[in-house]
């Protein structure tokens, strides 16, 4: 076993390749490895450094932190920068950010995520990508996997609408909408994850990475598979939690916006049928009615609108970053929710109701011309 370090410009993320594979290491605890922007420069540059060199076979993305993979992007230095005016820092964060999620969808050699704890926001967008790379997204019993940005007034950004978008029936707008947290076996079902194994696996799954010949990326991947075969995930995925409640999910999540998805639900408790399924529509009214509503209809509508390639869908992403600070919701989220936890937010508009489709339309315009947009170079 060779191992060598790479050069990495944060000290939050530790960077080496050991047998052949790249291995990118997590180590922000405190935050729950939110991502900064150093810890984003140093694993897209570890990536550039890796791409074409015939040494490394494979990426192995992961935490040694048992809470968490990476539980999103730091949403306090976004709140600083929206509160001192600085639009720059903000453009600069989420720009950087994207062009990393790209860079991971598109890499020419496997990725694998080793989805442990937390997994969340920024940290759907640095493991989600690995499924295109043919590489993989392993969780395990700990995983606790969302997009929860209407709950600070924001919408599923790092291109997370993408796979929303391609889940199962109406999942990825039902996740889209109310940011709810799934385990292991929903993400199997939504085909968000690929492979299980159990977390206190993980450091022998490592060693055995670190020490088995490779000759291909395909061995790598081939060895990962091999190893989460000896572990089965409880429940079955198509007995999970999301899996029973995907009659409900697709009756309701399928229609056309957020009000008329509201006034589905009502019926749906008030109809006096199934005791469940009026109890599912109940605890879901109410997640509807804490999450901000102009947030929600942007939601819906990227992942509606997320039919076209990775780098388009980003693209729109940044656009919404600028419209979510300046028009939205997202300052007063954050400060409620994580600043002051008054969980008190004044949102703009303060019932679903209220949000019509010309607010939603006003969200998407860019505000950059077409031949300037930032991520203008993305392609695929």
């Amino acid at each position: 076993m060779s191992t060598s370090a790479s050069p990495a410009t944060s000290d939050e993320i530790a960077t080496h390749v050991t047998n052949r594979i790249g291995f990118i290491e997590l180590e922000r605890p405190k935050a729950l490895n939110a991502l900064s922007t150093g810890m984003i420069r140093a694993i897209h540059a570890a990536l550039d450094q890796w791409r074409e060199a015939p040494e490394v076979l494979a990426v192995v993305v992961r935490s040694r932190h048992e809470r968490a993979f990476c539980a999103g992007g730091d949403i306090r230095f976004m709140y600083e920068a929206a509160q001192r005016g600085d639009q720059e820092a903000r453009d600069t964060f989420f720009s950087e950010e994207y062009r990393l999620n790209h860079a991971i969808f598109v890499y020419p050699k496997p990725y694998i995520a080793l989805m442990n704890g937390i997994v969340m926001g920024g940290g759907m967008g640095i493991s989600q990508g690995a499924h295109r790379t043919g590489g993989l997204r392993v969780v395990t019993q700990s995983t606790k996997m969302a997009m929860p940005e209407t709950r600070i007034g924001l919408f599923p950004d790092v291109g997370a609408s993408w796979f929303l978008a391609r889940t199962p029936g109406a999942i990825g707008r039902y996740l889209a909408v109310t940011g709810e947290t799934i385990g292991a076996a929903d993400a199997l079902y939504a085909g968000l994850a690929d492979v299980y194994i159990d977390d206190a696996a993980l450091p022998a799954l490592v060693d055995t990475l670190s020490r088995e010949p490779f000759e291909r990326g395909a061995d790598v991947v081939a060895c990962v598979e091999r190893e989460t075969r000896a572990y089965q995930v409880a429940p079955r995925p198509d007995e999970s939690a999301l899996a029973k409640a995907r009659t409900l999910i697709d009756r309701h999540f399928a229609l056309p916006d957020v009000a008329r998805i509201l006034v589905s639900l009502e019926r749906e408790r008030e109809r006096g049928g199934d005791a469940a399924e009026a109890e599912w529509a109940e605890r879901t009214i109410a997640v509807l009615r804490e999450r901000s509503p102009l947030s929600m209809a942007v939601s819906l509508e990227v992942v509606t609108r997320a039919e076209g390639s990775m780098a388009d869908v980003l693209r729109v992403d940044l656009d919404l970053t600028r419209s979510s600070f300046l028009l939205g919701d997202t300052a007063e989220g954050i400060r409620a929710r994580i600043i002051d936890k008054d969980n008190a937010p004044r949102w703009r508009f303060a019932r679903i109701e209220d949000v019509n489709q010309a607010d939603v339309e006003k969200m998407f315009d860019s505000p950059w011309p077409a031949d300037e947009h930032p991520l203008g170079a993305l392609h695929g």
